[in-house]
């Protein structure tokens, strides 16, 4: 497993992350810890060493699913966790808050529920428009200043934001959603996270799953799925809208003689080693699918039939709910 520098923290991280959260909650029922540490175990004996959970995923149960893993692994993994979103006992969103205070808190509770002294990558998952950057990021310096973490993320923000944070405190990456279906980060983000040296660290390279070819209609979906509880993506029809995108897609991967999951993430590859995608899976067979994305070579030709194949303004659906839109590039 290639490594790659995780922008300027001097952090380097396998070239391909793994995504927790649908261990925890969001993509159908949640596995057991026994089975979350089988999966964390497979991605490990494959050269995979960049975990991704938050505080929020599963209330803190994801970061608890970690916890064994970690006791046995830590020095072998970089650990990356987030915190804003606030949930209350029965997972109801309560709000979110990038407060000083709460950070640092917040910080402490992601501590003791991984299990660990240190986080290698500290998230802000979203911006509070009522705190100024400077003041959020100031806090999560301390954090850095204290020993408790290694290296500063934020997640969707804007690019005006990214550059008031990084003059605070140098910062190491950028979450944002991009795949072949969500590619709005190209006109200014990846532009300004190259200017400054920032990774872009991309969740859902596979569309939530769309670009997987598994999810075709509703049926597919399991039982508390959120997907098919109001996401823009997967409802009022735009789900057959955008299958048929993926079904041109998937002419070109078996032209390829790969899996249409592999050709989606061997795209997200080749946009530089600066974007690190983290694909997530209860599988160990897809796990092994998504890595071999990694020896999937795309040529230009490729990359531009790919592109024609799913035009950005062809995708049917935003990619969150109107109630959450304004959380994004803030």
């Amino acid at each position: 497993m290639r490594k790659v520098s995780l922008g300027q923290s001097g952090i380097n991280v396998s070239r391909l992350g793994f995504g927790c959260m649908g261990l925890a909650e969001f993509y159908g029922e949640a596995v057991s810890n026994n089975e979350a540490e089988k999966i964390l175990e497979a991605a490990l004996d494959r050269g995979v060493n960049f975990l991704d959970t938050a505080d929020m995923y599963g209330s803190g149960r994801n970061e608890e699913q970690l916890s064994g893993f970690l006791k046995k692994h830590r020095e072998d993994v970089v650990l990356a966790t987030k915190f804003a979103f606030q949930r209350g006992e029965k997972g109801e969103l309560l709000g979110m808050s990038n407060d000083p205070k709460y950070i640092k808190e917040a910080c402490d509770a992601s501590l003791k529920r991984l299990g660990v002294d240190v986080i290698d990558l500290y998230y802000m998952h979203r911006r509070d428009r009522n705190v100024p950057i400077e003041d959020s990021v100031g806090a999560m310096a301390d954090l850095v200043k204290a020993g408790k973490v290694r290296a500063l993320g934020l997640s969707e923000v804007s690019a005006d934001t990214l550059r008031k944070a990084n003059d605070v405190h140098p910062i190491a990456a950028l979450q944002s959603e991009y795949s072949i279906v969500t590619r709005d980060m190209e006109a200014e983000m990846i532009p300004a996270c190259r200017e400054l040296n920032v990774a872009l660290v991309a969740y859902s390279p596979l569309g939530r799953g769309l670009l997987t070819g598994a999810y075709r209609n509703e049926s597919d979906f399991g039982k508390g799925d959120y997907r098919m509880m109001g996401n823009p993506r997967f409802s009022d029809g735009a789900l057959e809208k955008n299958v048929s995108l993926v079904d041109q897609l998937a002419v070109i991967a078996e032209e390829k003689g790969v899996s249409l999951a592999q050709i989606a993430l061997a795209w997200v590859v080749a946009k530089g080693d600066d974007i690190i995608p983290i694909p997530g899976t209860k599988k160990i067979s897809r796990l092994d699918e998504n890595i071999g994305a990694l020896n999937v070579n795309l040529s230009a030709t490729d990359i531009a039939a790919i592109e024609k194949a799913v035009p950005p303004e062809e995708v049917a659906g935003a990619r969150y709910p109107e109630s959450r839109s304004s959380t994004l590039n803030a």
